[in-house]
């Protein structure tokens, strides 16, 4: 990894690393439907379990009153279902983002920095008011034991530090410019990256 594509060097390699919390944001040589242009926000990374997340910035065409009609009042706009990953689509993902360093809502189990998941059972009207912000996906996205690092160091993701919104964004689709365009140096450029290489 080098700094010159806004990534932290991990000392000996990505062995030990742990990427939990930070965004993969999709470099323009990653293709196919899936996750061309996505970013992932990482829940869990461990150099021996694996890796998991959601890709924040594909909302459906969904309203959440479809599939947890009790949700859609509280959920931040558009309201819409999000497709979190080619994993386990028939699972619905809560994620909520705890403002202040008090206790975890009912309902809620932070997992790093202000975000955390929320428990789909719970009453969405007990567990609203200790939120600032709630997206709810489909699926999600899962690498096995050193799989995401092998693709980090094939250039298929870039590695960056997220902020608080980025996930609640109301501009989902303009996500993988935006996190690019605010990094340091070089990678700013990608930014402006043509969705047609030919127009490069």
């Amino acid at each position: 990894m080098t700094e010159g594509r806004g990534e932290r060097s991990a000392p000996g390699g990505l062995d030990g690393w742990s990427m939990t919390g930070r965004l993969l944001v999709a470099t323009p040589s990653l293709e196919g439907a899936e996750f061309r242009r996505s970013v992932v926000l990482l829940l869990d990374h461990t150099a021996d379990g694996g890796a998991f997340g959601v890709v924040v910035n594909r909302p459906t065409t969904t309203d959440v009153e479809a599939v947890l009609p009790a949700w859609q009042p509280f959920t931040t706009a558009p309201g819409r279902l999000f497709r979190g990953g080619p994993v386990g689509l028939d699972t619905a993902l809560g994620l909520v983002a705890v403002p202040g360093d008090g206790p975890e809502p009912l309902g809620v189990r932070r997992l790093v920095g202000s975000l955390g998941v929320v428990d789909l059972d719970a009453p969405p009207e007990v567990v609203a008011p200790g939120v600032g912000g709630l997206r709810i996906f489909a699926g999600y996205a899962g690498w096995s034991a050193g799989q995401l690092e092998g693709e980090v160091e094939e250039g298929s993701w870039y590695v960056v530090d997220g902020e608080a919104g980025d996930a609640f964004t109301d501009a989902p689709e303009e996500l993988w410019a935006s996190v690019l365009r605010r990094q340091p140096g070089r990678l700013a450029w990608v930014a402006s990256y043509p969705e047609d290489p030919s127009q490069n």
